[in-house]
């Protein structure tokens, strides 16, 4: 059963909300928008650090911008110095006024553990406290909330004991992904840890890692006693994933589990045009090329996929990209 959250409405009886996880380079408002429109309930930004945010670099504020539409809505910053995550903290609430500011203890990159930061913290809880504290201070009135892995490694599984420790320290929901910042995003995430730790606290726990389609949500919401599911990798080829899950959850027949061509090329198209509008004006270009890249998930099961990222490189316009798609769907049908 959901666990209530007071100042976090989505959680409760009969609530079981779906998070797209944030992810560098790829959760920014176009994206986000993409997975609402296919039932994403919160939406969580791209980690920013705190020091960017506090030195009012313009790039850093643009990766915590986000619609009113994309409701409700979390900012994510990461950091390892408390006074510095304090004020970003307050700078990001009163600027942008979220429904929650959700800490990073979960990136596994390099450049990230190098500052201390990200799941580097978990190899100094103390420090982890102490930012944690000094951030809830300074944002009494907005929810706080931490994203987490289980551990530095598997000798030093921490999850359990930190979740309790933030829990007394005034976070009021958790996202656990069941991986050890040393596996990094390889081999299986460990639920059997994710249940331990929402049994360990009165707070919602999200559950993330290999939440791949409907099935797989429907067995770790059965077997762990989470409130709620985060969707990462997934999402990027298969946005349609929430309108899967939630259909597999109340029993009635949702997207397929293979998605048509016609379909994956319309949300090729939709992405293109939503990047477009977001970022076009600060870009001063309406040139696609830039923003191919985070095409190619949604080319996975395409008929000749590999040949047709190719031919993406020489698209220029929006034009162009439908050009392609009139071309892609016609060779197919021959």
């Amino acid at each position: 059963m959901s666990k209530v959250a007071p100042r976090l409405p989505w959680f409760g009886p009969g609530k079981f909300p779906l998070y797209l996880a944030p992810m560098a380079r790829h959760t920014d408002v176009a994206f986000r928008q993409l997975c609402k429109e296919q039932g994403a309930d919160v939406m969580v930004t791209e980690f920013v650090q705190s020091e960017a945010l506090i030195r009012d670099n313009a790039k850093a504020w643009e990766m915590v911008d986000f619609t009113e539409g994309q409701r409700p809505m979390g900012v994510q910053i990461f950091g390892a110095t408390p006074a510095s995550m304090a004020k970003a903290a307050r700078l990001v609430c009163d600027r942008m006024k979220p429904d929650f500011l959700d800490l990073n203890f979960g990136c596994p990159a390099h450049k990230v553990i190098e500052q201390n930061a990200g799941s580097g913290l978990l190899r100094c809880t103390p420090l982890l406290y102490d930012l944690v504290k000094a951030v809830k201070d300074a944002i009494p009135d907005v929810p706080l909330t931490a994203k987490m892995r289980l551990g530095w490694d598997h000798a030093t599984i921490v999850a359990v004991e930190v979740a309790g420790r933030l829990q007394e320290l005034g976070v009021e929901a958790l996202a656990v992904h069941g991986r050890t910042k040393e596996q990094g995003y390889s081999g299986e995430a460990h639920w059997g840890w994710i249940a331990q730790v929402a049994a360990a606290v009165d707070i919602p726990v999200i559950g993330n890692g290999d939440v791949k389609d409907g099935a797989s949500a429907l067995l770790r919401r059965r077997e762990t006693g989470v409130s709620g599911l985060m969707v990462g990798r997934a999402a990027l080829g298969n946005p349609w994933i929430f309108a899967q899950i939630k259909a597999a959850m109340e029993g009635r027949e949702g997207p397929a589990a293979e998605i048509g061509m016609q379909q994956r090329w319309d949300c090729m198209i939709r992405l293109a045009e939503l990047t477009i509008e977001v970022h076009a004006s600060r870009l001063g270009t309406r040139d696609v090329r830039w923003m191919l890249d985070r095409m190619h998930p949604l080319t996975h099961g395409l008929p000749g996929s590999r040949k047709l990222r190719d031919r993406l490189r020489h698209c220029l316009t929006l034009d162009d990209l439908r050009r392609l798609r009139d071309e892609h769907l016609a060779e197919s049908v021959k």
